[in-house]
């Protein structure tokens, strides 16, 4: 499937996650690194075939940071962000946490995407909230294990997935342009994981490496 050889999907979680460390290390906002970074490429040459922008990066990461209050501290809540391009779109997400019996919960996901002109809204909005949804899902419970060669979940019953209480509330903001419509059914995917292995390391001051989360019983017990 999508984990076999398109490398959005893991590299989104690494790449985030890393950013998250060099930040720290170097006492920059995590968010401003990403900018930063981002001003500094601004007129380096790009893959012609490629739609990536550093302005339309930038937008996507202050649209998010400003609606998911990035930077406002609140009791017993831990904030992670995370950005990346796929399928042509920008997309920024801020993760909101809370910890509870020393497991994460994810209690909301802030948004922003930068796909061109939206053409139906609703649609859209849907796109991106399922992006978000199996981002998580896949990030906190997603496991494939093998037994002599052989997957040994052969079935949904077997095979973790995220339940519904567990979805948590997705707000969605869209930059508003008349560029070309570009993707939205998996750009919202990517960014989910390392948004929130960032907001689990403000909570525990570990770092995850490994997929799936809750399984790292070294980190969460």
């Amino acid at each position: 499937g999508a984990w076999r050889a398109p490398y959005t999907n893991f590299l989104g979680f690494a790449e985030q996650s890393f950013f998250d460390e060099v930040a720290e290390i170097i006492n920059v906002d995590a968010v401003q690194l990403r900018m930063d970074l981002l001003e500094h490429a601004k007129g380096n040459a790009d893959d012609e075939r490629m739609q990536w922008s550093p302005e339309r990066m930038q937008g996507v990461v202050q649209l998010a940071a400003e609606k998911g209050n990035w930077g406002k501290e609140e009791d017993g809540v831990y904030k992670g962000f995370s950005a990346y391009y796929s399928h042509n779109t920008h997309v920024a997400e801020v993760a909101d946490i809370v910890m509870e019996d020393g497991q994460p919960v994810v209690k909301k996901v802030v948004c922003a995407v930068d796909c061109g002109i939206v053409i139906n809204p609703l649609g859209a909005k849907n796109q991106i909230e399922g992006g978000v949804v199996d981002g998580i899902g896949h990030a906190m419970y997603g496991d494939l294990e093998f037994d002599g060669g052989k997957p040994s979940s052969t079935n949904f019953d077997k095979y973790r997935l995220i339940r519904f209480r567990e979805a948590p509330e997705v707000e969605v903001y869209f930059v508003e342009n008349d560029l070309d419509p570009t993707g939205l059914g998996e750009p919202s995917l990517p960014p989910a994981g390392g948004a929130i292995a960032n907001a689990i390391y403000r909570a525990t001051k570990k770092r995850i490496y490994k997929q799936p989360f809750i399984k790292q019983e070294e980190i969460l017990g």
